[in-house]
C-alpha cells in the first residue's frame, strides 16, 4: 500500500491541504523503484526531448537555483546516495545509486551536458517546474521537465500564468484561485511547503502525457465491476513548492505515486475513504479526473469489496 494516502474524510473535498514540510526531504528516492523510473525518464527524455523539458529564454539563473535546492536537499536527506562537495565555483557531485560522477562550475552552462533543470531532473523521480516569481505577470511556468505528466504537457502550459495553467479544474478558480495566489505570494524562503493530488486510472503508466488521450481512453474501455480492482490504480503525487533565494521564483516538485486499487482496497477504512469520495465527486469533476466512463464499474466494485463490519 502507498505510504501516502489522500482520503481523510469519507467525502470529496476540493482544498489545497497544504503542510509545512519541515525536516522532511522535498526529493524523495523510492529506492525499489528508483532505477526503473529513472531509466523510464531517460528513454522519453533521449528520444524526444523537446516534449518532455523545455524553458523560456531569462530563466537560466532560476534553473541552477533549482539545481542548488536539488542537489543540497539529496546530499542532506540521502547521504548514503548521494554527496555534494563545494569548492568556490567547483561543485563535485556523486550519485552512487545512478554512478554518476560529475564536477562542474555553478553557473556556467558549458560545463553540464544538459540544462540545469533538465540535467539534475534526470536524476530524481520527480517531475521538476520552475514558476517565476513575478506576480504581476501572476507567476508564469518558464521552465520544466515533465516525463510523468497526468493528461498535460509543457507545450499547453509553458509561459501560462498559474492561474491560467489551472483553468479547467472545475471549481479552482471559485475555491481555491484566490487562496493559491496568496500561498505563491507569500511562500517563504527556507519554509517549503507539500500537498497531496489524486486521481484514479484505468492503467499503472507513469506517464500519461496528452499524446498518450487516444491510449488512455482505450484503457477505460476495459474497465469492468468484476476487474475495476486489477485494472485501476490509485494514482497520487506528491508536490512540494519552494521558493528559490535569488530570483524569487517557485520550484514545484511532483513525485507520482501508484497502487492498485486491490491493494489499497486491503485496509477496510482506505476502502471505505475511496468509495465515499468516489460516489460525491460532483460530475463535472469527475469527467475532469478522468473517472466518468468507468465510475459505475468502479463504485460497484468499490461496494462489492467494502462491507460494514
Amino acid at each position: 500500500m502507498l505510504h501516502y494516502f489522500p482520503f481523510s474524510h469519507n467525502t470529496y473535498a476540493m482544498t489545497m491541504g497544504l503542510q509545512p514540510l519541515g525536516a522532511r526531504p522535498l526529493i524523495e528516492i523510492d529506492a525499489p523503484l528508483y532505477g526503473g523510473e529513472l531509466a523510464q525518464k531517460h528513454a522519453l527524455l533521449n528520444d524526444d526531448p523537446c516534449y518532455y523539458t523545455q524553458a523560456m529564454p531569462g530563466s537560466e539563473a532560476a534553473q541552477w537555483e533549482a539545481l542548488a535546492l536539488v542537489l543540497h536537499d539529496l546530499a542532506r536527506h540521502h547521504p548514503q546516495h548521494c554527496t555534494l562537495h563545494i569548492a568556490g565555483e567547483r561543485w563535485h557531485w556523486h550519485n552512487h545509486l545512478l554512478g554518476v560522477d560529475a564536477e562542474f562550475c555553478y553557473g556556467d552552462a558549458a560545463t553540464l551536458p544538459q540544462a540545469p533543470l533538465d540535467w539534475v531532473g534526470r536524476q530524481v523521480q520527480e517531475d521538476l517546474l520552475i514558476l517565476a516569481g513575478d506576480h504581476t505577470a501572476g507567476f508564469p511556468l518558464v521552465a520544466g521537465q515533465l516525463c510523468f505528466a497526468n493528461m498535460w504537457c509543457l507545450d499547453e502550459k509553458l509561459g501560462q500564468s498559474f492561474l491560467a495553467i489551472h483553468d479547467p479544474v472545475p471549481l479552482f478558480a471559485a475555491q481555491l484561485g484566490r487562496p493559491s495566489t496568496l500561498l505563491m505570494e507569500r511562500l517563504k524562503l527556507e519554509r517549503p511547503v507539500w500537498r497531496l493530488n489524486w486521481s484514479i486510472v484505468a492503467n499503472n503508466w507513469l506517464n500519461l502525457a496528452s499524446r498518450f488521450a487516444e491510449q488512455n481512453r482505450q484503457s477505460k474501455q476495459h474497465v469492468t465491476a468484476a476487474n475495476a480492482g486489477e485494472r485501476c490504480f490509485l494514482r497520487v503525487e506528491r508536490q512540494g513548492l519552494a521558493r528559490l533565494p535569488e530570483s524569487g521564483a517557485v520550484l514545484f516538485t511532483i513525485h507520482t505515486y501508484l497502487s492498485a486499487l486491490a491493494e489499497e482496497c486491503r485496509d477496510h477504512d482506505r476502502a471505505e475513504r475511496i468509495l465515499g469520495t468516489v460516489r460525491s465527486i460532483p460530475p463535472d469533476v469527475l469527467a475532469y479526473k478522468g473517472i466518468a466512463s468507468f465510475h459505475d464499474s468502479l463504485c460497484t466494485w468499490l461496494e462489492h469489496v467494502w462491507r460494514p463490519q
